[in-house]
């Protein structure tokens, strides 16, 4: 078995050979994505911006999916989406997706395929088995693994030639899972578009536009934003627990008026868990702190919402993988205050460039908004530049991109 001081020297393969550090060049060869939809998500986004840096290095990209919002952005990349049943968890359907997959390698002269999310993977490796064909598989999340069957269903992420972790935490958890050779896996963290996330490109205007459609006036106090859809381990309650105990021991007097000393926006979808938004809202109301957090739905302007923010909150109460929001807040220079575990570790530097607080524990996530909230603007701005700084050389969508596209060329190489 792969012990995890040896994934963590052969994760690192990518930057030591430099991909990080060169320009993108010429990869002129045909990779198909399989991932099921093109919807929101860390799986969906990176399939678009490999997409796009396969066809800017000369090469073609396909996607096999069932589609999706992002489906169009692929497109205008230069992309090509072939749709099918690709998020079908039946068996039946993903033998047959398998034949499908293996035509389309055929007539494409497919020379990799890259399987994203585990049930397409399966349908992806027995095509990769008939066709001889390279595999890959990425990691996007720490699957969880309670019983025989469900390892089993885990393991069709297993079955690449390369098997990229977007995190050291991810590998280690890879490495946990039975007799893997530390040669296959190479971390490749998330990238993030650091052009987009830039502070100095988001305008006031902008800022205040948003603002404004969420409901919010120019007197909000110290201005807090959690950015994650509602799901009970993105760490909604957690965060209204703290915001109830750091008012419930508040000595300094709150502002005359109704103008409250801080404010939270809960900023993502519910996404179909209508049940547990509504239970969400009346955690708050009943918490007595309806007037401090406000539940804005999606936002198609991140950017925007990151630079409203004072400080961003990632309190998840399961391990985030790699963890966005913590990246994200850090190229927009925010501090972040993030769970401690999981990929947050390794993005965010405990009182350096954000806060690291015991997860699900609400009195050490209100500790840690008291430590930000009384920082001087000075202090919160030296901390978001280092975020950004960080953010920038580690975790870059081109860097991301780079890594990828050398692990394709070492991989065929090594075939060759």
């Amino acid at each position: 078995m792969a012990r995890a001081a040896d994934l963590r020297q052969s994760a690192l393969r990518a930057k030591e050979h430099g991909y990080d550090r060169l320009p993108m060049t010429r990869f002129e060869k045909t990779i198909l994505q399989v991932v099921p939809r093109l919807n929101a998500g860390g799986a969906e986004r990176t399939t678009l911006e490999i997409a796009d840096a396969v066809v800017k290095s000369g090469g073609r990209a396909l996607v096999f999916t069932e589609g999706g919002r992002l489906e169009e952005a692929i497109k205008n990349a230069g992309g090509e989406i072939i749709h099918g049943r690709a998020a079908s968890k039946n068996p039946l359907i993903m033998w047959m997706n398998a034949g499908v997959l293996s035509e389309i390698i055929a007539r494409e002269n497919v020379d990799i395929l890259h399987a994203r999310s585990r049930a397409p993977a399966w349908s992806a490796s027995w095509a990769a088995r008939r066709t001889g064909t390279a595999f890959v598989t990425t990691y996007h999340g720490a699957y969880k693994a309670a019983g025989p069957v469900k390892r089993f269903y885990n393991s069709s992420m297993l079955r690449g030639d390369r098997i990229i972790a977007n995190s050291h935490f991810t590998a280690d958890r890879i490495a946990g899972l039975g007799a893997i050779d530390a040669s296959r896996i190479t971390v490749i963290p998330r990238g993030v578009d650091v052009d987009l996330f830039d502070p100095k490109k988001i305008s006031a205007d902008r800022v205040n536009d948003l603002a404004r459609a969420w409901g919010l006036g120019e007197n909000t106090g110290f201005k807090l934003l959690l950015p994650a859809r509602l799901t009970a381990w993105k760490g909604h309650e957690t965060a209204v627990a703290a915001i109830s105990a750091l008012m419930a021991c508040q000595t300094r007097p709150e502002p005359t008026g109704q103008i409250p000393a801080l404010t939270l926006v809960f900023c993502g979808g519910a996404q179909g868990k209508d049940a547990y938004e509504r239970r969400l809202r009346t955690v708050v109301e009943e918490s007595g702190v309806s007037s401090m957090i406000h539940m804005v739905g999606d936002c198609a302007d991140m950017p925007a919402a990151y630079a409203w923010a004072d400080a961003v909150l990632s309190p998840s109460t399961e391990p985030e993988a790699f963890g966005r929001v913590a990246v994200e807040a850090g190229a927009m220079g925010k501090p972040v205050i993030a769970a401690d575990h999981g990929g947050a570790r390794e993005t965010v530097i405990d009182r350096e460039t954000g806060f690291l607080a015991a997860p699900g524990d609400a009195e050490a996530l209100a500790r840690a908004i008291d430590m930000v909230t009384t920082m001087s603007e000075n202090a919160r701005k030296v901390m978001g530049e280092k975020a950004r700084q960080r953010a920038a050389s580690l975790y870059s969508s081109t860097t991301m991109c780079e890594a990828t596209l050398g692990t394709y060329r070492d991989l065929l190489a090594e075939r060759a």
